[in-house]
């Protein structure tokens, strides 16, 4: 596999033979590792849901990963915990500990994975967020928002590669 530097932007591709001409194939990443968001947001055990939601807001995310005292992600905490476990009752939201209110076990994944794997997984366990652990360490986050982000990619590519594609059988060889 070769890369093309286009627009600054660095892509992998194949090239292929065909016809005697070398075609380059623009090619989408295929692991978790390489979608993923490796920059996590996260939170205590004890803090409030008060601080969840002020974060979540200014970070402008739909959720926080919970650590314990030992860096570990023993949960999640997402804005429909906040609305299902905080807003619909009647208390106050720095009343309301993250641990009671955290989604848990949390699940992961390994970075190495296949994009696939992960679509599959959060379809399974009804997540749109997994938290990806490399050796019991927290390494990123893939969410809903990074696979559209890869599937549009996809079909723009794949428009790409069909007008490559296209082109390359249209014309007589040299």
């Amino acid at each position: 596999m070769s890369v093309l530097i286009l627009d600054g932007l660095i892509l992998p591709v194949d090239i292929i033979k065909y016809k005697n001409r070398y075609l380059m194939l623009i090619v989408m990443p295929k692991n978790v590792s390489e979608i993923m968001t490796v920059k996590i947001e996260t939170i205590g055990l004890e803090d409030t849901a008060q601080a969840a939601a002020r974060k979540m807001k200014e970070k402008n995310i739909s959720s926080l990963v919970v650590m314990d005292g030992n860096d570990q992600a023993v949960g999640i905490v997402t804005e429909r915990d906040l609305v299902t476990q905080v807003c619909c009752r009647e208390a106050s939201s720095n009343e309301y500990v993250i641990r009671h209110i955290m989604s848990s076990p949390v699940a992961t994944i390994d970075p190495d994975s296949t994009v696939e794997t992960a679509a599959s997984l959060m379809q399974q366990n009804k997540v749109k967020h997994l938290v990806v652990v490399d050796e019991n360490k927290t390494v990123g986050i893939i969410t809903s928002s990074n696979l559209i982000k890869y599937l549009d990619g996809q079909l723009e590519l794949d428009d790409v590669n069909a007008k490559i594609l296209a082109t390359a059988f249209s014309e007589e060889p040299m």
